[in-house]
């Protein structure tokens, strides 16, 4: 399989679409399992990209079952290097109204039952985080998104919840006092693996509803989130396309470093770190362990 250098994970919608051709899959094994589903794999403007159903086909996975690690371990041996997550979400502000599209710049863990690294075992890396999303490519998609006629906000912080239940009017007033922006179940640890990849990663976050803190409308349902991602799905892979255009056309070298995130990560003592480690490893580390 020729390299691929993008990488899509969210519905299994968004590969349906008619720019997409040459198409192939990918049954992968990773250290970490199997993916959510074989990798589907296609051309588009001239770009081959990766697509990766979140929940599998058919929606299986919950958001905790969701094989997150699988997922950028699988992108990372195609040889991805850029990667778009998209999602669903509840608003928290009353600007991000439903429909619209948000690549929000900060991310809050609210998670209790996820695998969050990749490390361990032996081999210990502190990664920074402090600003999660690619901003970069977070430009390039919120660029992407308003030229094909989406409503589109820049910034605002993501909470991420365990799921698969949907708030409490507490909770959300709560998330509100805290200056969430919006809540969704599946961006963490999506956004902390990719950076533990050294992958440029940002979310293309879909309003569906405003939770349940919203005096004057319904509490959200699984009906209303379905209902508004099918009607932006044609924007979502619109500017899916766009932005892979404008990346591979791109030859300014991006500011942003994550592509040398482990650079100064590790704290192990090398000699100290089991062959085995290092192999299972390799896709990772590789270039920093010879």
């Amino acid at each position: 399989m020729n390299a691929v250098r993008f990488g899509v994970i969210g519905g299994s919608g968004l590969y349906h679409m008619p720019e997409l051709t040459d198409v192939e899959t990918a049954d992968l094994d990773t250290p970490f399992g199997k993916p959510s589903a074989p990798v589907v794999v296609g051309t588009l403007r001239g770009q081959r990209v990766a697509f990766i159903p979140r929940h599998g086909i058919g929606h299986r996975y919950t958001p905790t079952e969701v094989p997150y690690r699988a997922n950028i371990f699988a992108l990372k041996l195609l040889g991805v290097t850029h990667v778009i997550g998209v999602s669903a979400c509840g608003s928290l502000r009353e600007d991000y109204a439903p429909g619209h599209i948000v690549i929000p710049d900060q991310l809050f863990d609210y998670t209790k039952e996820r695998r969050h690294s990749f490390f361990g075992g032996g081999l210990v890396a502190h990664i920074s985080v402090a600003d999660p999303f690619c901003p970069t490519l977070g430009a390039v998609l919120a660029d992407a998104v308003q030229d094909c006629g989406g409503t589109v906000h820049r910034g605002g912080t993501f909470i991420t919840i365990e799921g698969p239940r949907f708030s409490t009017r507490g909770e959300s007033h709560v998330f509100r006092q805290w200056g969430m922006s919006l809540i969704g179940m599946t961006t963490s640890p999506e956004a902390f693996l990719a950076r533990e990849a050294e992958l440029h990663y940002a979310v293309m976050a879909h309003v569906t509803d405003y939770d349940v803190w919203h005096e004057s409308e319904n509490p959200v349902t699984v009906e209303m989130v379905i209902a508004i991602m099918n009607r932006n799905l044609a924007t979502a892979q619109q500017a899916v396309a766009l932005a892979v255009e404008r990346l591979a056309a791109s030859t300014a070298e991006p500011p942003c470093g994550c592509e040398n995130a482990l650079a100064a990560a590790f704290i192990t003592d090398r000699q100290v770190i089991t062959r085995q480690t290092l192999d299972q490893l390799r896709p990772l580390v590789g270039r920093y362990f010879a």
